[in-house]
C-alpha cells in the first residue's frame, strides 16, 4: 500500500457523491454514543436476566477483549492490507484502509463510520450467538469494548504525542507501520500478536 506521497494534512475523497462521502466520516463521540449504552445494557441483562455471576461475566468479558486484539491484528494484516491487482479489490482496500495510509492524520476516518460499523457489529453479534448462545450477550460487550479501546488509542496515536512513557512503544510501532514498513507492526492497541507472529519492529 505504497503512495508517492503521504499527506499529513487534508483527506482523501472516496466517493464523488457528497452524501456517500459523508457516510465515510465520523467523530469518536458518535461511536461511543452508539456503543456504550449497548455495552451497559447487555452486561446488565447478563447479570439480571441471565443471572450470570460476576465472575462468569468478568471471565467472558476478558476473553472477548483478548479475542478483539487478535481480530484487530488479523483484520489489519490480511483484510486491510490485502494486495490484489483486481481494480475492484484495490478500490475496496483503499476505501477500508488505504485512504488512511495516504492521509494518516485525517481524524474523521480513524473510527469505522456508523453505518458500516452497525452492519459489521450486527453480523458479528449473530455469529457470536450462533457459536456460544446466550454467552454472546456478555462476549459482545467485551469485544466492542476492545474495539473502543483500539479506536481511542488509534485516534490518540495520530492526534497527539504519547501522554505516558509506557505508551511510547505503541506510538512507535504504529508510526513505523505508516512511515517505514506497512508489512510490519499490525497491532495498534497491543503489540502482543506482532510478537507472537513475528511482525514486530526491532530496534
Amino acid at each position: 500500500m505504497k503512495f508517492k506521497k503521504v499527506h499529513n494534512k487534508g483527506q482523501a475523497q472516496i466517493f464523488a457523491n457528497r452524501y456517500l462521502e459523508l457516510l465515510t466520516k465520523t467523530h469518536p463521540i458518535v461511536i461511543f454514543g452508539m456503543y456504550l449504552p449497548v455495552i451497559g445494557y447487555m452486561l446488565y441483562y447478563g447479570y439480571t436476566s441471565l443471572q450470570y455471576s460476576l465472575l462468569r461475566i468478568a471471565l467472558i468479558y476478558s476473553m472477548a477483549v483478548l479475542a478483539w486484539s487478535l481480530f484487530e491484528y488479523v483484520a489489519h494484516r490480511f483484510i486491510f492490507h490485502w494486495v490484489s491487482e483486481n481494480p475492484m479489490a484495490r478500490k475496496i482496500t483503499y476505501t477500508l484502509h488505504g485512504n488512511h495510509h495516504e492521509y494518516p492524520r485525517d481524524r474523521q476516518r480513524l473510527f469505522m463510520p456508523p453505518v458500516p460499523s452497525v452492519i459489521i457489529s450486527s453480523f458479528l453479534l449473530a455469529v457470536f450467538y450462533l457459536l456460544m448462545g446466550s454467552n454472546a450477550f456478555v462476549f459482545f460487550p467485551g469485544f466492542i469494548s476492545g474495539y473502543l479501546a483500539y479506536g481511542s488509542i488509534h485516534y490518540a496515536i495520530h492526534a497527539w504525542a504519547p501522554p505516558f512513557k509506557w505508551l511510547k512503544p505503541l506510538w512507535r510501532n504504529h508510526h513505523l507501520h505508516h512511515y517505514k514498513d506497512d508489512a510490519l507492526g499490525f497491532g495498534v492497541s497491543s503489540t502482543l500478536w506482532d510478537r507472537v507472529f513475528g511482525t514486530m519492529f526491532h530496534s
